[in-house]
């Protein structure tokens, strides 16, 4: 609006900080309930942060109860006057999180609290639920699931096609594997710390073409939660803030036949954004928390978020001077309780503090990293979202 030939500046976009993140009990957790480990990463991260619970006033989740995060909110004892329960797979959390920090910034919020916990492992074994891959048969679905058409088929595909174009091989995408489980091997918290050799998950029995069983990321059970504040309350937090710097979401398909180029992911989208918001390059990333539910997503998210030229995933991964990936073992072999994008933040944040309970990267000066990546993908390439954050 002009009032007598001025026009007034734009409301002042506060910075937003991480102030607290934790993981639940995770791994094998066979008596806790799902509402039990959202509880309990919650109290974690609220310790971690040094706040008050009274601070809340934003409140982010999906992918429990009927009215999710109503029924969340409610266990939690909170009664949040901002909320989100966006649903895009594994990268809701980032795209959770550029939604919150986008709230806080604005006025809207001053602290969201982002939570999530399953027990997918645990209701499993005691048959609570079926691992049922294939997602139902209505709506655009329909035309593939009579089919058999899974998940994992559908990240199968999409593996063979890179495979094809750009000569990618198996002992590459093998190599993935065998990195994660390296990382896990130093992580305490890690569910399976067993080194693996290339040959054994080439040799491990198969579940889709290309994929043997190590080429899958594991069934755990587990939670986590992350605090988003607004820059004013940072001076009352325990620990040094980490900064959110640039965010970015996509959306691509849900069928297949509308996927142009199955050797692109939505993160090519969603980087681009980040980079962008954040003035950043990929060259100022110190570690990257990347998707990691088959072993092909972290070569072609890294492809896509600009480390490297398309097709040349491989031959990057394996580079001395590559960006460290999944520094706590990832999907692969760390924890994967059902949507793992939470725990890419986590470990983000734990990087630039200093406190990775395994690998700690340190830049060539052996200082800490002052910038780390998490880029989440859903459902089978279908959605994407990537938060860069930052110590200053």
């Amino acid at each position: 609006m002009t009032v007598h030939g001025t026009t007034p500046p734009p409301p002042a976009r506060r910075r937003v900080a991480v102030a607290g993140v934790a993981l639940s009990d995770c791994g094998r957790v066979d008596e806790a309930t799902p509402y039990a480990l959202h509880a309990q990463a919650a109290r974690r991260a609220l310790a971690d942060s040094g706040l008050d619970r009274s601070l809340i006033d934003g409140l982010a989740s999906a992918g429990l109860g009927t009215l999710a995060p109503v029924e969340v909110a409610e266990y939690l004892g909170l009664r949040p006057t901002w909320t989100d329960s966006t649903a895009v797979g594994g990268a809701t959390w980032e795209v959770m999180a550029a939604h919150a920090a986008d709230a806080i910034a604005a006025g809207h919020a001053n602290a969201v609290l982002l939570v999530y916990g399953s027990t997918a492992r645990a209701d499993i074994r005691a048959r609570r639920r079926t691992s049922n891959l294939s997602f139902g048969a209505r709506g655009p679905l329909q035309f593939e699931v009579p089919h058999g058409h899974t998940l994992v088929a559908k990240y199968a595909m999409a593996a063979r096609r890179h495979m094809h174009e750009y000569g990618t091989t198996l002992e590459q995408l093998a190599e993935v594997a065998v990195r994660a489980r390296a990382h896990a091997a130093l992580n305490p918290e890690a569910m399976f710390r067993t080194p693996v050799t290339v040959d054994e998950v080439l040799s491990g029995p198969m579940i889709a073409d290309p994929f043997t069983k190590l080429h899958c990321c594991i069934r755990s059970d587990g939670g986590c939660a992350v605090l988003l504040v607004a820059e004013e309350y940072v001076p009352d937090t325990r620990k040094a803030p980490v900064w959110v710097l640039g965010t970015g979401e996509h959306v691509s398909h849900t069928t297949m036949s509308e996927w142009e180029d199955f050797t692109v992911s939505p993160a090519a989208v969603s980087g681009r954004l980040a980079f962008e918001r954040a003035g950043l390059t990929p060259a100022d990333v110190d570690v990257a928390e990347i998707y990691d539910a088959f072993t092909y997503m972290t070569l072609v998210t890294l492809e896509d978020l600009g480390f490297c030229a398309k097709g040349e995933g491989g031959a990057y991964f394996a580079e001395k001077d590559a960006v460290p990936v999944n520094t706590d073992g990832g999907g692969l072999s760390a924890c994967h309780p059902g949507m793992r994008g939470l725990f890419l933040l986590v470990e983000a944040v734990r990087q630039l503090r200093g406190e990775a309970p395994g690998l700690q990267v340190r830049r060539p000066d052996g200082g800490l990293p002052e910038v780390a990546l998490a880029s989440g993908t859903g459902g089978w390439f279908c959605s994407s979202g990537t938060v860069l954050l930052g110590r200053t």
